[in-house]
């Protein structure tokens, strides 16, 4: 079992880091205060389910849909200054099932429809897939280029950019200070945008390997093979993480960087003081210096410390 690789994710206003136990989430208000929430994580996050090979990358991705939930709700209420009851079991429920819904309804089923209307003019199976993949990767570059047109999209990727930058700062044995994570860049291997990317790429390999059928039954084949997609990239996001300098892992890795100058921006040194606050929250036993920094040697120590599975930055 390798060491924990800690990650998270941009929220508004802040940065949710993802701990082995627990999850930090720290937001700078309208005052100007950073407010900071820890929140256990369940246990079945941590349990068989996320040690199985492949089995992992599907506990993965209901473990980010869940504390992404959980984040997005706690700074919304924050960087507003409005208070907001936190989100029952119920409610994050729906709020995930209407997610996956919309998602399988662009990514999947549009694609799939999409490429089943061409099968008088392509009637070759292997071909139609690969249509179907070109429209599926066209339709997530377009979200991406879409929502990135939004001032607010804008500043969550800033966040987002916060975060790369802390964790590669930390990564590296630094201290982490503003001026240490800001020498950094905000792209990384394990970022979930790259994640979404070998899904989208994988799933033309898999797919082709599909029988041909109705437009009903090619929809449910696909569906079923979503955890299989996702359990496979998860593998290569966690072994390009571990050695990122290895030339068959940097091939892999480029395009997913590609990617991540659309969803990250350079953050200001007030959002990388967020970024490092949230990491700290989830740090054991951190030696904290009067800037906030964490000891380089305290760092190098925890992360010896700590054997779990990595999280998607």
């Amino acid at each position: 079992m390798g060491k924990f690789q800690y990650g998270g994710q941009a929220v508004i206003e802040g940065v949710m880091m993802r701990g082995p136990d627990e999850m930090a989430i720290a937001v700078r208000c309208p005052n100007d205060e950073i407010v900071i929430e820890k929140q256990p994580v369940a246990s079945w996050m941590n349990g068989v389910l996320m040690k199985t090979p492949v089995l992992r990358g599907t506990g993965a991705l209901l473990d980010a849909l869940i504390l992404g939930v959980k984040a997005l709700s706690f700074s919304a209420g924050k960087a507003t200054d409005e208070e907001e009851e936190e989100l029952t079991p119920w409610e994050i429920a729906v709020t995930i099932s209407v997610a996956l819904v919309m998602g399988a309804g662009l990514f999947i089923f549009l694609p799939t429809a999409a490429a089943h209307l061409t099968r008088q003019l392509v009637p070759n199976l292997f071909l139609q897939n690969l249509i179907e993949g070109i429209v599926r990767i066209a339709l997530f570059f377009g979200y991406i280029a879409a929502i990135s047109r939004m001032p607010d999209i804008q500043r969550v990727f800033q966040y987002h950019g916060a975060e790369h930058k802390v964790i590669h700062a930390y990564e590296a044995g630094e201290e982490l200070t503003v001026a240490n994570a800001q020498r950094q860049t905000t792209l990384h291997p394990r970022c979930g945008t790259s994640f979404l990317l070998f899904v989208m790429v994988i799933k033309i390999f898999a797919f082709s390997l599909l029988p041909d059928a109705t437009l009903f039954w090619k929809v449910a084949y696909r569906l079923a093979l979503v955890p299989f997609v996702a359990g496979i990239s998860y593998e290569i996001i966690k072994l390009s993480g571990r050695y990122p300098r290895f030339w068959l892992m940097r091939l892999f890795i480029q395009p997913g960087l590609w990617l991540q100058r659309m969803t990250t921006r350079e953050p200001d040194d007030r959002q990388v003081e967020v970024a490092i606050r949230a990491l700290l929250a989830v740090l054991p036993q951190t030696v904290s210096t009067q800037d906030g920094a964490v000891n380089k040697a305290a760092g190098e120590r925890l992360k010896g410390s700590i054997t779990e599975e990595p999280a998607v930055v």
